[in-house]
């Protein structure tokens, strides 16, 4: 049981990082070129991330989220539905959102940058944050048992 809620944690962070990162620097960054190379570079980020490591990261914490929610409703452990919750919030709106955002970017080209740049963003920064939720319940609940051991 403490591999699945490690890893659950672990992966929320993980992806908790990456989307923040992409938020306050990447996005960022992207917005000073011109929407013609700016297209080009998130498109080719986009392919890194369907096909390198991140893909990996991105599926084990979502499978590690499932695990623990599968674990914690016969347990009735609520903190454990709340932090898997919050992580799958994060995996539904990348799903729902961002992805089809980024085929749209592939089929639309630069034309769809302007609109693409805020409305990704801004479902990024909301899974940044629902990443963040599953780390910072998970981090509480355990910081406040081990005080209750002491």
């Amino acid at each position: 049981m403490v591999v699945i809620q490690v890893a659950a944690v672990v992966g929320a962070g993980l992806l908790s990082g990456v989307y923040a990162a992409f938020s306050t620097m990447v996005m960022p960054a992207l917005r000073r070129l011109d929407d013609g190379d700016a297209t080009t570079a998130m498109i080719q980020i986009n392919r890194t991330a369907e096909r390198g490591p991140f893909i990996l990261i991105f599926a084990a914490a979502a499978v590690a989220a499932t695990g623990l929610a599968a674990a914690a409703v016969p347990r009735g452990a609520i903190i454990e539905l709340v932090v898997a919750g919050a992580s799958l919030a994060s995996t539904v709106v990348t799903m729902a959102i961002n992805v089809p955002l980024n085929r749209r970017l592939e089929r639309d080209g630069s034309t769809f940058w302007a609109e693409y740049s805020v409305r990704w963003t801004r479902a990024n920064t909301v899974r940044a944050a629902f990443a963040a939720t599953a780390v910072i319940v998970a981090g509480t609940h355990w910081a406040q048992n081990q005080t209750s051991i002491h």
